[in-house]
């Protein structure tokens, strides 16, 4: 696992990403000082699922994918879809998993990490209405937040989570995985994040 002051973590937004899933987890990450490139797969403003445009900060061909150590993948419909059909990030999703590190996926978007190939055997968490659609996984209903390590040596850690309402404590898990648990806990505090009773 790559430390965290090395840590570069893309989140790829498509026409029709989740503004909520997006936004909240990019801004958690940012408040623990993560390194965090948003990046449209096309330039210029990408608009998201509910009509809100939002400018990134670079066109995903603009981005060194070598540099990239984390991936978080925002959901939404058809953002997904849009994810799905990008080889760039199908092919990163599963270079990244080959090499030890986090892949993270909520909502809708568990299903990229499908298309990559590398649900089979994991536990995993998603919106409802995708989850007859990851085929080998085994997917919960509870926790809201689901960390899976790899299948097979040397694989990374999944994480996956819900929807929208979920968004904070997903971008809370990330933080505590690649920060650690003290930040996390600091961050919950001053952003008032009421976690859900274990």
């Amino acid at each position: 696992m790559t430390e965290p002051d090395r840590q570069h973590i893309l989140v790829p937004l498509a026409d029709g990403f989740e503004e909520t899933e997006a936004v909240a987890v990019i801004d958690v990450l940012r408040r623990a000082g993560l390194r965090v490139t948003v990046a449209g797969l096309a330039p210029g403003p990408i608009t998201g699922s509910h009509q809100i445009a939002m400018v990134p900060d670079a066109a995903l061909a603009d981005v060194d994918l070598a540099t990239v150590t984390s991936i978080v993948l925002p959901g939404g419909m058809p953002g997904t879809t849009n994810l799905m059909a990008d080889r760039r990030i199908v092919d990163l999703v599963r270079r990244l998993y080959a090499a030890g590190e986090t892949v993270a996926a909520i909502c809708a978007a568990p299903r990229v990490l499908a298309e990559a190939g590398i649900v089979s055997g994991l536990e995993l968490t998603s919106h409802p209405s995708v989850r007859g659609m990851l085929a080998g996984a085994t997917v919960l209903d509870m926790p809201r937040v689901v960390t899976a390590q790899g299948i097979g040596q040397g694989t990374g850690p999944v994480v996956t989570s819900q929807g929208p309402g979920t968004a904070l404590e997903f971008g809370l898990e990330l933080v505590r995985r690649w920060v650690g648990p003290e930040k996390a806990t600091e961050l919950q505090a001053a952003m008032l994040i009421a976690l859900p009773e274990s």
